[in-house]
């Protein structure tokens, strides 16, 4: 059996079903599985199977404490007409990439992908464990999670959820998303900080002792819909499975070929998800990390120094301004040959000054990734040089990949067909997109630029844009970031 232990502290082992209910250590580290398994599906068969059958195939490796019975209910819960495309992952040409449209799924952000079946894996893991406490879902977003996690877990029995977002940090759209959500058990609180404070503090609560004795006293527990989750990670895993089927079946490549992955990524666990399924035997050559201004992860890769002291900046790819890239850690444990005391020594570091640096030993252990990134200026001029030679229309997120992906194969002359992440809907970024296409486009309303964005695109609006200009905002609390403990307490009624 998968057995998992933290990635600071490997004496204590859990069941997959145990790690997926905690969300994160008590010692603050991120669950790792002692081993990661053999995908032992042909590679010919790929093209011929559904995103479900590969999805129970690739997830009962990892978790396998769940019957089949278990498992592929959570699955065919999770991906059914929720998503506005039977094959749950369209894989699109454009200008001589493929863009793995992650973004049809019930709130068009990739982070649906997880957050349909987490929920159901969540409930599922209390049951196999006799849990009777309340589940507490606390989690930190930078635009997108809150919104999937919101979205899944909504009126869910035995569960709550509280979303923290940075009040001047996400995009207008990702805001109203998660301001007007229905669900007797929500709760969305804005912060004054940024998504680094809003992250940092949760992780704090789920670190306080003497608030986990208060929520057992009450009948609670936390856990998260981060991808410090192992629940959220491992689905991630599935869809470059599938995009290398899909890959086979377009033929773009033969089975057995090699294809690289571009990534837009923050916190680091989209593109972890990649290396796993690299690590399981998926022929993945080169995973290039993309990132906005806010590279700390381009440095890291570059230099080998992790360093979060410098400024934090805006951008128009908001899912990806963040400087403690939470996903880093579990692969720094198998950059460190599975040291538990160097991971903790590198957090410690992390914690106290704000920086650590490996060793070139582990940086060789690195050598599968590259990195680059987009200035903000080169994301707007991508957006609009696809759309004028190809119709085809993305968002930010993946323009800072497309751009990435194309700088990579100038330099390298590496011309290995690439896979780019698709992470969100443009439709959720409107204004960030119209200006980019059109340079004199004006600042509208919410509503007239995603008419204008319709015109554009030829893409009818989903479902999830449709129900949101006429949804009631719900929640309107903002408070200091160091005040979100005493939000958490308010809203369970532990004060």
């Amino acid at each position: 059996m998968t057995t998992y232990h933290s990635t600071r502290n490997s004496e204590k082992t859990l069941t997959a079903s145990q790690a997926i209910l905690q969300g994160i250590a008590p010692d603050g580290g991120l669950y790792v599985p002692d081993h990661i398994p053999t995908l032992d599906i042909a590679l010919d068969h790929l093209p011929d199977m559904t995103y479900q059958e590969l999805a129970y195939d690739v997830m009962k490796k990892f978790f396998d404490d769940f019957t089949e019975e278990e498992l592929k209910h959570c699955v065919n819960a999770a991906y059914d007409d929720k998503f506005d495309d039977s094959s749950i992952v369209p894989l699109v040409k454009a200008g001589g990439n493929h863009y793995l449209e992650l973004f049809h799924g019930p709130t068009i952000a990739f982070k649906d992908m997880a957050l349909s079946i987490l929920p159901y894996l969540m409930t599922t893991s209390a049951k196999k464990n006799g849990s009777t406490k309340e589940i507490v879902i606390l989690t930190a977003t930078s635009g997108d999670t809150g919104k999937a996690a919101l979205d899944g877990f909504a009126d869910v029995p035995n569960t709550r959820i509280i979303v923290f977002y940075p009040k001047n940090g996400v995009s207008a759209i990702q805001e109203k998303q998660m301001v007007t959500q229905k669900g007797d058990n929500t709760s969305v609180v804005a912060i004054d900080g940024n998504f680094d404070d809003a992250q940092t503090n949760v992780k704090n609560m789920f670190g306080n002792a003497d608030l986990a004795a208060r929520l057992d006293a009450a009948g609670f527990q936390f856990s998260s819909a981060n991808s410090i989750n192992i629940g959220r990670l491992i689905p991630q895993v599935v869809y470059y499975v599938y995009a290398y089927g899909q890959m086979v079946k377009q033929g773009a490549i033969a089975a057995g070929e090699p294809m690289n992955v571009v990534v837009p990524t923050g916190n680091f666990g989209n593109i972890l998800a990649a290396y796993f399924a690299k690590q399981m035997g998926l022929p993945i050559q080169k995973l290039i990390i993309a990132s906005n201004e806010n590279k700390v992860l381009v440095d890291f890769f570059d230099t080998g120094a992790y360093d979060r002291n410098r400024d934090f900046i805006l951008t128009t790819s908001p899912s990806m301004d963040i400087l403690v890239s939470s996903n880093l850690e579990r692969l720094l444990y198998l950059m460190a040959d599975e040291s538990t005391e160097a991971v903790q020594t590198f957090m410690d570091q992390l914690k106290e000054i704000g920086r650590y640096e490996v060793t070139e030993a582990m940086k060789e252990k690195a050598k599968d990734f590259s990195a680059d990134y987009a200035t903000e200026e080169e994301v707007a001029a991508q957006i609009a040089a696809l759309y004028h030679a190809d119709g085809y229309v993305i968002d930010p997120h993946t323009a800072v990949a497309a751009h990435v992906a194309n700088t990579y194969v100038a330099e390298t002359d590496d011309h290995t067909p690439i896979i780019i992440a698709s992470t969100a809907s443009p439709y959720k970024f409107p204004q960030a997109v119209l200006t980019a296409i059109d340079p004199e486009f004006s600042d509208d309303s919410i509503e007239e630029m995603l008419d204008r964005l319709r015109e554009l695109s030829g893409v009818a609006f989903p479902a999830a844009i449709e129900e949101l200009l006429h949804a009631e905002v719900r929640h309107n609390t903002v408070v200091a970031s160091n005040d979100m403990q005493k939000s958490v307490e308010s809203i369970l009624g532990l004060n």
